[in-house]
């Protein structure tokens, strides 16, 4: 790879975690999907030539477990989801080049060529393992046939990874207390013969890999306790009948993390059948120096940033240049649930009266890519009805309909010296966006120009000047239009079919899709029709109707549960009678922060050593918070932190301020929304 600004002569990919076929849509899965899109839009927008592929992930236990229960075969389960799945994508203008999915013959090809390399570059070993065994029901359980207790954080895990605490990739065997999910009967250890992956031969590799790597800051900072500690071999085999046989044994089949990430290159494979190597060459991607570029979950950081890069290493094929990680999304503030149905569905968007272009603007705006997002209905119909319908739809029909009106189109001069200059700063905001991965920034232009062009009709009124001045009534509607066509340009990554209707809107020929970034400074065509009005506001009726059927919904799953709601709250401390000055709370200097590292502290069993961003400066603060968070995750989390406290040594650390939590478990204070770094909190 490069390593230069895009666009780069070498061509590029763009892939999104695998959904996996084992359930319905959600808007957690929306995120990254299509975060992906805009981004893979917004390189073909400076002239990258881009390929965007992902596909089914159609293995692992989660599928074998839930066919079971059906009574059906588990490629009936998951081919009946990968195909709901690849007709719902496209409904929210995700447009990918090639979707497949992981058993196809193309992936099963891929997948057995690199394990044979692996095992012909001497990676690959094999060695008895302890395994879950439920002696009731006579077998093995791998991965989700198996729950218990996570041995790093005592919470409850499920198979492979610790999903409701830490979040660690679990090794076969390392369950506590391991209960069989088939009987529900305490399972036993027994030892068995499986393949393991030389990980920690690739320590080295990966140390520098790490300091390479591109993306999101959760992306390239939580691995490093991983590559930088004592790297465990990966064991690559499992006992169930579903999966890609391991080469040459009918008794283990590859676990699904060695067929889900080789989707990315098999999708790549086939895209180039079908388009040929002259239009895409998968190879000089995938075994040159292509741009390798993964938008995932942060539930999947590891496996992207660890085994992937290691893996590919091995087999000697190109690295990733970048991964991009988004956050949790929960709902309603309050966390997703899929068992609690406190979930919003692909389904529902599509049949709710909100169009997926305002959708996706809420979705790719709305907060920093790696940050936890809340969606609720009210919210997003706040910012539809505020920025889309009242701020970017009011500013190009207004200019529009006035310029068709007075000049059937766009008016006969050149726009001002003050007009290009911001729509050229709106176009390098963009190409920073790109640059440094900030999806939130492909479309965080839009509202800026809109607001300017807003403030610049509003201020030079051209109605009251098409009879007292109108060369300056023509240049004023001049430079609506241009501000109108750059509004179309700098909107198809975020909002694709929204910018094709404005692109029809202005008269223009060919497809808005392929029209360069450049293409914002073009004139646009001397004549045009009457605009519509591009968005239509979310009512407060329809928005209370899908808010309550959330409501109804997730208390109906409730009651069904047995679920007695929210544990009663302990006993807490009376309010102070002693009261402060207005000044005295005034004087605390009280600002928003974001951790970006967090390390323990030598001989300090609850201490933590925390790096926080606040803007203006980045303070280490000392913060007992190590046996009550995931040491791991702290890092990309927003917090408040009080700046002007006196400096302290604690454990020999000096600490420069302090971070804001509540109650015993040290539940860390933020904000709402995405308040930037550095603002004070007052």
């Amino acid at each position: 790879m490069s390593h230069e600004e895009f666009p780069t002569e070498p061509p590029a990919v763009v892939t999104c975690g695998l959904p996996y076929a084992n359930g319905d849509l959600h808007v957690g899965h929306l995120r990254s999907l299509v975060g992906g899109d805009a981004y893979a839009r917004a390189l073909e927008k400076l002239g990258q030539t881009t390929a965007f592929v992902c596909g089914s992930d159609m293995h692992g236990t989660p599928i074998a477990v839930n066919a079971a229960q059906e009574g059906i075969d588990p490629e009936e389960l998951a081919l009946r989801y990968h195909e709901q799945h690849a007709a719902q994508i496209p409904q929210f203008n995700v447009d990918f080049d090639f979707y497949g999915h992981t058993r196809q013959p193309t992936n099963v090809e891929q997948t057995v060529a690199f394990v044979e390399a692996l095992e012909e570059g001497g990676y690959v070993y094999e060695k008895e393992i302890l395994v879950a065994w439920d002696p009731e029901a006579d077998q093995a359980l791998p991965d989700r046939y198996v729950e218990g207790t996570c041995p790093y954080c005592g919470e409850h895990a499920r198979g492979d990874e610790c999903d409701e605490g830490c979040g660690r990739h679990l090794e076969p065997g390392e369950i506590e207390d391991p209960r069989s999910t088939i009987t529900g009967n305490p399972a036993e250890y027994r030892e068995r013969e499986h393949k393991f992956f030389r990980l920690q031969e690739f320590q080295e590799y990966l140390q520098g890999f790490i300091d390479r790597l591109e993306g999101t800051e959760n992306a390239r900072t939580r691995p490093r306790e991983w590559i930088e500690g004592e790297l465990q071999d990966w064991c690559i085999t499992r006992d169930i009948d579903w999966g890609i046989e391991y080469p040459g044994r009918e008794d283990l089949v590859l676990y699904v993390w060695v067929d889900a990430p080789t989707e990315y290159v098999s999708a790549s494979r086939q895209y180039t059948e079908e388009v040929g190597p002259d239009v895409y060459d998968w190879e000089r991607v995938w075994k040159e120096d292509g741009e390798i570029v993964h938008v995932i979950g942060q539930d999947i950081i590891q496996h992207h940033t660890v085994f992937w890069p290691a893996l590919l290493h091995g087999v000697g094929y190109n690295e990733p240049r970048a991964v991009v990680a988004c956050g949790f999304v929960n709902i309603a503030g309050e966390a997703f649930s899929k068992s609690r149905n406190r979930a919003v569905w692909a389904e529902e968007l599509l049949e709710s009266p909100v169009h997926v272009d305002s959708y996706r603007y809420f979705t790719v705006t709305g907060s920093g890519f790696e940050s936890d997002v809340d969606f609720s209905w009210g919210g997003l119909a706040e910012r539809v009805n505020g920025e889309l319908v009242g701020a970017i739809g009011n500013f190009i029909y207004r200019s529009l309909l006035f310029a068709h009106r007075e000049y059937g189109g766009t008016p006969d001069v050149e726009p001002s010296g003050e007009t290009v200059a911001e729509i050229e700063e709106a176009m390098e905001r963009f190409r920073g966006a790109v640059n440094d991965y900030e999806i939130r920034g492909l479309g965080s232009p839009l509202l800026e120009l809109a607001r300017y062009g807003n403030e610049y009709i509003q201020r030079a009124e051209p109605w009251n000047l098409t009879d007292e001045d109108p060369e300056r009534a023509a240049q004023v509607i001049r430079d609506c239009v241009q501000l109108s066509k750059a509004l179309a340009v700098l909107m198809e990554p975020t909002m694709p079919a929204k910018a094709a209707e404005l692109w029809d809107q202005l008269g223009e020929q060919g497809s808005v899709h392929d029209a360069p970034l450049s293409a914002a400074l073009e004139a646009p065509p001397a004549a045009f029709d009457a605009p519509e009005e591009l968005f239509d506001r979310l009512e407060d009726d329809e928005v209370a109707e899908l808010e309550t059927a959330l409501e109804e919904r997730v208390e109906q799953r409730e009651d069904e549960d047995g679920s007695e709601g929210e544990e009663p709250a302990a006993d807490l401390e009376p309010v102070l009678d002693e009261r402060v000055p207005f000044d005295t709370f005034q004087s605390m200097d009280l600002r928003v922060g974001r951790i970006t590292s967090a390390e323990p502290i030598e001989g300090a069993d609850e201490l933590l050593r925390l790096e926080v961003d606040i803007g203006v400066e980045t303070r280490q603060v000392v913060a007992g918070l190590r046996q009550l968070h995931d040491v791991d995750a702290l890092p990309g989390t927003r917090v408040v932190l009080v700046a002007n406290l006196e400096k302290s040594e604690i454990f020999g650390v000096e600490s420069n301020g302090m971070v804001l939590a509540a109650g015993e478990q040290a539940d860390l204070l933020t904000t709402y929304d995405d308040a930037p770094l550095g603002t004070r909190v007052r």
